[in-house]
């Protein structure tokens, strides 16, 4: 894999134009581990220990919701669908538990619109381990779907041995699964998602409040859920919208209800606030070039699909770098439109933005000659 540095020039630097004395202190979070990301551009705003193993707890059961969704947009389940409440989900997750519970009575049979409402608005491990058991037959079944779900979704690491994320050592995800997880279920299933702003559910004659804190805030957040696990903290998963503009936010490692609250207001108030979107290429600009081997041209000019925008700081300390990453080198014939590889956009030294790029003409096969000079090169190239 060859890496390819794009020079700091024209746009680039415009970009990163400013005062460096008037510049604000860098922005830090109590939280040990956090993932914030712009809907629109993409831009990673804050990153730290993202892609660490964590327990879930309750944030688990966004994936567990993502697989009733999903049943209910293919028909294969229906909100007024009943399903049993079996001993194992009244003892687990009912009222002997102790835990989050809708109060579902052992034996009696609950429509899948309340149980929905009991795992979204209530928390409630036996809303969702009703769930599991009716539709895949038992709860470790279920489990196995949503892991098996997850790595369709593009998450290598969320791991699953329950529905309800209570304590188990097999539970496990990152803050960057969350996010990318959460995004999904507010794009892919915008009429379910609504439930996680419910301010509210009452059922059986039992009424409960939304246990996510930041929705009764008011202050934008219109989802998602909060968790906590025994040696790991309080942690959470948002999503803020303020005008146009929406974030995606998961953290944890928070130290108690009260600070993860805090955090998340003043986290996600940073988010929308202190940043400004930038054009750094226009659509179909060329931002590189890449080698091409025994092609009738020894290079192609690479192009990113449409513009890219980033989000950066409106007081930004650092240099905006790029740079293009591609197997080197490409082998004739090329096509037009190939994707090739990524260009990445660092602020200093965080990563902003990965985005494909493409080749933008296409490069026929060269000539005998200028196949075996190219062989040649390529050769002595592997030699020293």
């Amino acid at each position: 894999m060859r890496i390819v540095w794009l020079a700091i020039v024209g746009v680039l630097a415009a970009v990163v134009a400013g005062d460096a004395e008037a510049q604000a202190p860098a922005f830090d979070t109590k939280a040990k581990q956090i993932y914030l990301v712009d809907a629109e551009t993409g831009s990673v705003l804050f990153a730290r220990g993202e892609n660490e193993p964590v327990p879930p707890a309750s944030l688990a059961k966004l994936m567990t919701m993502e697989l009733v969704f999903e049943a209910l947009d293919k028909g294969e389940l229906t909100p007024h669908a009943t399903f049993e409440v079996s001993e194992h989900a009244w003892r687990t997750g009912g009222a002997p538990s102790g835990t989050a519970t809708m109060f579902a009575a052992i034996k009696s049979k609950v429509a899948v619109a309340d149980l929905m409402q009991g795992a979204i608005v209530q928390l409630a491990n036996d809303a969702c381990i009703v769930l599991a058991e009716g539709m895949a037959g038992s709860e470790t079944a279920f489990a196995e779907r949503m892991t098996e779900r997850a790595r369709e979704l593009g998450m290598p690491v969320a791991t699953f041995k329950n529905a309800t994320g209570l304590p188990d050592p097999g539970n496990k995800m990152t803050m960057r699964e969350l996010v990318t997880l959460s995004r999904h279920l507010h794009e892919a299933h915008p009429h379910y998602y609504r439930l996680y702003s419910q301010p509210d559910f009452e059922w059986n004659k039992i009424f409960q409040r939304n246990k996510n804190p930041l929705i009764a805030a008011n202050v934008g957040v219109d989802g998602l859920a909060t968790g906590f696990a025994e040696g790991f903290g309080f942690s959470v998963a948002a999503s803020m919208q303020r005008g146009e503009r929406r974030v995606y936010l998961a953290m944890g490692g928070l130290e108690s209800d009260k600070e993860r609250t805090e955090e998340s207001r003043r986290v996600l108030e940073w988010a929308m606030t202190n940043f400004e979107k930038r054009r750094i290429f226009a659509g179909g600009e060329t931002i590189g070039e890449a080698s091409v081997y025994g092609g009738a041209a020894s290079h192609v000019a690479l192009v990113a699909g449409g513009p890219v925008d980033v989000l950066l700081p409106v007081n930004n300390p650092e240099r905006l770098t790029a740079r293009i990453v591609y197997r080197w080198p490409l082998s004739a014939p090329v096509a037009a439109g190939q994707e090739v590889g990524v260009v990445k956009l660092w602020n200093g030294e965080e990563l902003v933005k990965e985005v494909p790029v493409r080749t933008a003409d296409a490069v026929e096969p060269g000539t005998l000659t200028s196949r075996a000079l190219d062989a040649l090169q390529e050769l002595l190239f592997f030699w020293l």
